[in-house]
Formats: C-alpha cells, structure tokens, sequence
C-alpha cells in the first residue's frame, strides 16, 4: 500500500461523503507557530496535530530532540484527533509533507493501515481551488486502539555499526552533513559511514513527491538494492521519516534511527566526522 493519496482522490472521498480524518502537522525546524498558521486557514475539518508534544516525548539530550513517546501516550492523541478502528487518515502539512511524514511513520508503527500523506499538502489543496477554512476543529473522542514496534527502526549502537554491512543514509541538508552549518545540535557533521541523501531531492518543485521509477533510480545511484539493508537519520528522527516514506514508494524498506543526529552528537564518546564523504573529509 503506498503512502501517498492525490488531491483528486481526497477530494473525491469527501464529495462522496466517505468517512476522513484529516490532520494537519504544520511544523518546521525554527518555526514555533505551526498552530498560529494552522489557525489561519487548513483543509476543512482538519485537526491540528502538535508535532512538538504529540509526536515526540520531552527532549533529553540521551535520547535527541524529539523522542518517540510512549505508546499509550500517542494512542491517546491518535484518539483526541477523532480516529477509529478501520478510519482512513490523510496527513499534510505546508512543507511538502516533511512534518506530516512523522504521523504517517508512527501511524504505521503503531499499526494502522489507511493511513496517507496528501501528496503536495495544503500547496496543492489550495492550487486546485479548493477551500480552506480558519479556526479550530473540535471532533469526538474516537476509539482507535493502536500497538508498537511494526516499522524497523534501530539505536545508536547498530547506526554506529551500519555502514560496515549496509548503507546508513543521512536525510540533513547537505551542508549539515558536511558540517559547515549547524543550527540546533551540538556537534557539526555527519555519523561515520552515513551517506549523504538530502530529503529535499524526494520532491519535484512544487512539492510533490517524485515518481516511484525516479525515486528508485535516485536512492539505486546511492548504492541502494533489495539486498542491502537501509537505515535513515536526520537531526531528530523527524525528515527521515519522510525519506523512509520515499523509500517505500521506490520499493524498498528501510529502518528509522529515531534519536538521529541530535542523539549522536550529544555522546561525547561517539565520533562525529565533517566533509563531503561517508568517512570524512572532501574526497579529493
């Protein structure tokens, strides 16, 4: 089942009246006021989703910035969003589904099914012509029960050892990765081995994802086949979902290391390297 439901195909469930639950996960890094832009205009019936406190745990420098929160926690908001048993969940956000990816991965962790990310988010809802609405959404309490551990993921001890048997793909920008920039972690660079795979180059100029077939050539040019096995990291698990979310839509799977780089690089005992290459420096 892919991950990515089209503005033609929500807009067709909801002119049928086919039950959706909508949620919108505004959120980007340095930007606090998901809620505020949510406030001022979503797909109609939306419920925001606080990406900050509903899909991660407090930060502790031990575990990163956005820990994944305790089971019963996110069952609990699954259910304040209004979500049932058998429900069709469509996530989005206004940054080409960079954020929503987080609910989508943890939705399919959790073990729900129908869940999707609306490909191209509010930009494309709203280039269609389709309305917005403002304010709050108030929905009943819904029923959903969830579970645990569906989706592969992995600690800082296999991300430390991955590269040696697998590939470990780093979803930062390209100059975090390098380490010339770092606005929120303390150390600046990349685990040893990673690879560098931006998770912008999962997505056209509007903020679609790309084909399946482009996809697929993009992450085979970094090495990648059905018989390597993949890891993902980003700054805090968050982006990464969004790459593992490409990876499935290529066909292959690929594990999450949810404590990312902001885990990493708060271990002094952990190597950090810097440069355009996997073991450091520029290749040359």
């Amino acid at each position: 089942m892919g991950p990515l439901m089209d503005v033609d195909s929500l807009q067709a469930r909801r002119t049928v009246g086919l039950r959706t639950v909508l949620l919108d996960v505004r959120w980007v890094l340095g930007d606090p006021h998901g809620r505020e832009h949510y406030l001022e205009g979503h797909l109609p019936g939306a419920v925001f989703v606080d990406l900050a406190t509903e899909l991660a745990a407090p930060p502790v420098p031990a575990r990163g910035r956005h820990p994944l929160p305790p089971a019963s926690e996110f069952q609990d908001a699954a259910r304040r969003w209004g979500i049932n048993d058998g429900d069709v969940v469509v996530a989005y956000d206004n940054s080409g589904n960079m954020a929503a990816a987080r609910l989508w991965w943890m939705l399919r962790n959790a073990g729900f099914r129908e869940v999707y990310l609306l490909d191209g988010g509010l930009a494309a809802w709203s280039a269609a012509g389709l309305p917005v609405e403002d304010g709050p959404v108030d929905v009943a309490p819904g029923n959903v029960s969830l579970d645990d551990g569906r989706m592969p993921v992995i600690g800082v001890d296999a991300a430390a050892g991955w590269a040696g048997t697998g590939i470990l793909l780093d979803a930062r920008a390209p100059e975090r990765y390098r380490g010339e920039f770092e606005p929120v972690d303390p150390r600046a660079g990349h685990i040893p081995g990673a690879t560098s795979a931006p998770t912008s180059e999962n997505l056209d100029g509007t903020g679609h994802f790309l084909p399946a077939a482009d996809l697929r050539q993009r992450f085979e040019g970094l090495g990648i086949s059905g018989d390597i096995p993949v890891a993902v990291y980003c700054g805090s698990g968050v982006t990464a979902a969004h790459e593992v979310a490409a990876l499935h839509i290529a066909g292959f799977r690929a594990a999450l290391y949810p404590g990312s780089f902001s885990e990493w690089s708060n271990n002094p005992a952990l190597a950090v390297v810097t440069g355009s290459e996997p073991g450091g420096g520029d290749g040359r």
